[in-house]
């Protein structure tokens, strides 16, 4: 794949990444077995909504020049993977969580699958520098 062509499907995916992450109180809501991890009252769905959302937003940013943001982007990649690994863990010690092994925790190895996958890798330090 070419390089012009590999920067417009990186930047469609932030696009369709940084909208799902602010849509995931929606998916709380309609897929609670797959995305919400409590039972009863718990102040942890809206940190998460707010952790998430946010960085959705910038993800969105950062599609209209890549480049420059790619250490955000690869925050994403890496936090998405530790995230996940320790979802993946916690969903196999509790048979009430197994349903996040076909919710939550793909979707995050899936992000961190594609946007590595479509992150050019750094040529030269100049080129990831933020331009203000």
């Amino acid at each position: 794949m070419n390089e012009a062509l590999r920067i417009k499907y990186l930047r469609m995916t932030l696009v369709a990444v940084g909208v799902i992450f602010i849509a995931i109180y929606l998916l709380m809501i309609v897929w609670p077995s797959g995305w919400t991890w409590h039972t009863g009252h718990s102040d942890y769905p809206l940190m998460i909504v707010g952790i998430y959302a946010t960085l959705g937003i910038f993800l969105i940013v950062a599609a209209r020049n890549p480049m420059a943001h790619l250490s955000l982007i690869w925050f994403t990649v890496w936090s998405s993977v530790v995230h996940g690994a320790i979802m993946t863990v916690q969903s196999f010690s509790n048979s009430m969580n197994h349903g996040h092994l076909l919710g939550d925790v793909p979707a995050l190895f899936i992000v961190a699958a594609l946007l590595g996958a479509l992150t050019p890798r750094n040529k030269s330090p100049a080129a990831s520098e933020p331009s203000f």
